[in-house]
């Protein structure tokens, strides 16, 4: 009984062993891979890093082709230089399709779509209005002009390799023109239009392409598999981070932990996780393009609110740094995309709460340190007392409910009210009140 119990339950063993090596069992030698890469946010060194890792694990694994999915509405014109020389550096073929309906391929992702070894579209979606946008504020004709005529150079570079519309492309960056999806066919700004990427693999199977080496290339994508490249935790966590308005939040809120940290020393926990959110903020700001006038509105808000606790401007001072504080923040990020800036709500909130926050903190530690200089006999000068016993010259006093040694310099008796005009270490100089008053009346 015992043996056939055991036989029975190698037989189940093997079985599920069996089971589980057709499941993990890797694809058909000979089924075509493609990876896939969804670009659905802003072009910034995040993305960047995300499309370099992309490229490397298909050029690792053998892919047919490297497909990235693209909804962008555009980004840094830096990130945009790393990613088309990533795309047209690739040994793996790269299929840029935009898509679904209703994305779009705009500013520098106009430049990734005309890049990619197969430019591809979705029916309504949307690409084009490439146009430089300055990050540091309006340059002057001459300057404007050199930029202009650097991007369209890069531009047509590759446009002319890829067989491509150079004219349709140079008016997408000089007047940011946008095609539709069928606009862009007519053009010869794109291969193919394609309702899904299932669509678009079988259309493209068996077709030759033209590498940018010169070298042709047939695409083998039948009943190919398609793996996606998913994220890191990193990524996710850097993409989130590098959000200005999450960046200005963590600023803002780590300035003051650190100064609650200052404030009551030896709590460890707010001076701690404080310093973590401001060198996370710095580090996310360090990513995106700052303008220094903004910087220095920042520190003439600071300033002013450190004025207006210290000696009080009847609300004028802290009204003028919260002001400085809010255009500070709202033009910190010098974004060439209304997706890549800090919204003027949150700079607003921001500034108005921590300049209410700071002018009120401030104020306390300004009124404690001078509560803290007149701790002692010195806070006593010009108080009430009265001679608990006769002091001749000395004796004890009664000042605030505490006692204390006192000096008068006429004999005082018991019970006479004093006034306190000094004091000498721990002992205080007494008059009677009478002449006290009569010592500080005008002739």
């Amino acid at each position: 009984m015992l043996q056939r119990a055991f036989g029975f339950t190698l037989s189940v063993a093997a079985a599920l062993l069996a089971a589980g090596t057709l499941v993990a069992a890797p694809a058909p030698a000979g089924q075509p891979l493609v990876e896939k890469f969804v670009l659905d946010d802003t072009i910034q060194p995040v993305t960047a890093d995300e499309l370099s890792r992309a490229i490397a694990r298909a050029t690792a694994d053998g892919a047919q082709a490297l497909l990235i999915q693209m909804d962008t509405p555009g980004g840094l014109v830096d990130s945009m230089r790393s990613m088309a020389g990533a795309i047209l550096g690739s040994r793996v073929p790269v299929i840029v399709y935009v898509g679904p309906s209703g994305a779009r391929a705009g500013s520098a992702g106009f430049f990734l779509l005309e890049a990619a070894d197969v430019a591809a579209m979705a029916p309504g979606t949307e690409a084009g209005a490439a146009h430089v946008v300055f990050e540091m504020g309006k340059p002057d004709a001459t300057e404007m002009q050199k930029v202009e005529n650097d991007a369209e150079a890069f531009l047509r570079s590759y446009v002319t390799r890829r067989n491509r519309n150079v004219d349709a492309a140079a008016a997408a960056l000089q007047t940011s023109h946008s095609y539709t999806a069928e606009e862009a066919l007519s053009q010869h700004l794109i291969d193919l239009v394609a309702n899904n990427e299932s669509q678009l693999l079988a259309s493209l199977d068996g077709r030759q392409i033209t590498r940018l080496d010169g070298s042709r290339q047939t695409l083998r994508l039948a009943g190919a598999r398609i793996e996606v490249v998913r994220p890191t935790l990193r990524d996710d966590l850097l993409d989130w981070l590098v959000n200005p308005n999450i960046a200005l939040l963590f600023l803002v809120g780590g300035a003051l932990l650190i100064y609650l940290e200052f404030n009551t020393p030896g709590t460890i926990v707010p001076g701690a996780l404080g310093t973590l959110m401001v060198l996370l903020a710095i580090f996310a700001l360090g990513l995106l393009p700052i303008r220094y006038t903004a910087v220095l509105l920042l520190v003439a808000a600071l300033v002013l609110l450190l004025l207006e606790a210290k000696f009080g401007g009847h609300g004028v001072l802290a009204i003028a740094g919260i002001v400085c504080l809010a255009f500070g923040t709202h033009t910190l990020v010098a974004a060439p995309i209304p997706q890549m800036a800090v919204n003027p709500w949150v700079a607003f909130a921001i500034s108005a709460a921590f300049g209410s926050i700071t002018v009120f903190l401030l104020r306390l530690a300004v009124r404690a340190r001078r509560r803290k200089a007149r701790i002692g006999a010195g806070a006593l000068v010009g108080s009430h007392a009265t001679a608990m016993e006769p002091i001749d010259p000395e004796g004890h006093v009664l000042v605030e409910g505490e006692i204390w040694r006192a000096v008068a310099s006429q004999p005082v008796p018991a019970g006479a009210p004093l006034l306190v005009t000094g004091y000498d270490q721990m002992v205080l100089r007494v008059e009677p009140v009478s002449q006290a008053r009569a010592s500080t009346t005008p002739a």
